[in-house]
């Protein structure tokens, strides 16, 4: 009699731990706006709870972009091929902030959101104020970007400034050779204890969000939702066309890939962005993420921290419709001509504050402060609810630098096609434990040199 025998059944799949801890972010962010309304003076004593989360995240910033960036440049070869990189991801967000701005001006034009709105003496002096903490002029932000000494750069928390830093130290390990391949292991070893830690703050993350949203509920209440609801409304409905239109039509035509399956892999990130009101929470887990995607580490390296400071769709649509709001809630409307003037400076004026909660209300003051100085009383009109906008506009920026890092890595030639569909088909889920590959332990090892042709599998491999 013939025996038959069963395959052994496999093993259930073990639910990733970190699903509940996000299942308990959305669950503390609804408690903190129920506690916001019930009882808002307690609420705003919760502010310092959110506050002390989203510096916990930035507290990793720093480390986390030296080692990426230097990780990326470092690994390359050919210093021409960062350069190229670099240029072309500099082009594509100049041309995307004016796409930007025009959407903001076009809607902005038609719905005339400040219509009806009346300026109160409670309101004024607030803009002054916002525009005496902004930058003082181009000049100041070019020499803003040199670090004091070679490591104040990490102590003071500037973005730019530690980019430069580690680009430095990439070519510098770059012309090494070599000699500095024992080095590289070393960051990627610093770079692996960097989002370990990492992880592990990331379990505060139901706390700072309660916190956040509850102190932001108590400070504003529904008044300010209900007066100043047009202008929300048209700020979050062009955010959404831009994204769903312009970027989902960008990644479809150039990348081959759906926006939403893009959007749905970042989905967490998202989350943790609207709990805290800033996109820089989310940068770590964005370099992770893109690494993970497919596109190659140099890409990764030098587009996404890049994206933080010079990639500001959001930012720019905030800053027109804004602009656009204050001018006629005064009844100063602007023609186009100074409407132009006005949003080219704040382009420039914008570069950096992505990420920082509240900074895109400095960067409005000091714009209307340069061009039209009477409408700098108007400003406090939009103060109520800028923790709201701020967070439309962070999604739109993280968005836009997702995209942005996947469409110049297909350009470049610096991803892996195959793998972008099998990660956004789910078929290779993301670490969510150490925020790292686990097949990345030899990434970096002393390699030959790399021929010229074959960008795509030999910046794979870096």
């Amino acid at each position: 009699m013939a025996s038959t025998q069963t395959a052994p059944a496999a093993p259930a799949a073990k639910r990733d731990r970190t699903h509940y801890l996000y299942i308990a972010v959305i669950i503390a962010v609804v408690l903190g706006i129920a506690v916001g309304f019930a009882a808002p003076d307690f609420a705003k004593e919760l502010k310092p709870i959110g506050t002390g989360f989203v510096s916990l995240i930035k507290m990793m910033i720093s480390p986390i972009i030296f080692c990426t960036i230097v990780l990326g440049v470092g690994s390359v070869r050919k210093a021409a091929k960062v350069g190229k990189v670099g240029g072309l991801a500099l082009g594509y967000f100049i041309c995307m902030s004016f796409v930007a701005l025009a959407i903001g001006l076009v809607v902005g034009n038609i719905i005339h959101p400040g219509s009806g709105m009346h300026l109160t003496e409670a309101v004024k002096g607030v803009g002054h104020t916002q525009a005496e903490a902004a930058a003082e002029g181009p000049v100041d932000f070019i020499l803003g970007i040199i670090p004091t000494t070679f490591v104040s750069a990490f102590t003071e928390g500037q973005v730019l400034q530690t980019l430069l830093i580690a680009l430095l130290v990439g070519f510098a390990l770059q012309a090494m050779g070599r000699a500095g391949q024992p080095v590289l292991k070393g960051v990627e070893h610093i770079q692996k204890l960097v989002f370990r830690i990492l992880g592990m703050i990331m379990w505060a993350a139901p706390v700072g969000a309660f916190g956040a949203m509850a102190a932001v509920i108590g400070e504003t209440g529904m008044d300010a939702l209900k007066a100043l609801g047009t202008i929300m409304l048209g700020f979050y409905i062009t955010c959404a066309l831009f994204i769903v239109i312009v970027l989902g039509t960008l990644t479809k035509l150039v990348a081959k890939v759906s926006l939403f399956q893009l959007l749905k892999y970042l989905g967490r990130e998202f989350l943790l962005i609207v709990s805290t009101s800033s996109s820089e929470s989310a940068l770590p887990r964005l370099i992770a993420k893109m690494e993970h995607l497919g596109v190659s580490r140099p890409v990764v390296g030098i587009t996404v921290p890049t994206g933080y400071s010079f990639n500001l769709d959001g930012t720019m649509i905030y800053l027109t419709m804004a602009s656009l709001f204050i001018a006629d809630a005064m009844d100063q409307p602007m023609s186009i001509g100074q409407q132009i003037g006005l949003l080219l400076f704040m382009m420039v004026a914008s570069k950096g504050a992505a990420g920082v909660s509240g900074s895109g209300i400095a960067v409005l003051a000091s714009g209307l402060q340069s061009h039209k100085p009477a409408l700098v009383d108007g400003v406090g009109l939009i103060i109520g609810i800028d923790r709201f906008m701020s967070e439309a506009r962070a999604v739109t920026n993280f968005a836009g630098n997702a995209v942005a890092t996947l469409l110049i890595g297909t350009w470049t030639g610096e991803v892996d096609k195959e793998r972008v569909n099998r990660v956004l088909a789910g078929e290779l889920p993301f670490d969510e434990k150490t925020l790292l590959d686990s097949d990345e332990d030899d990434a970096i090892d002393v390699a030959p040199e790399v021929p010229e042709q074959g960008g795509e599998k030999e910046l794979a491999k870096a």
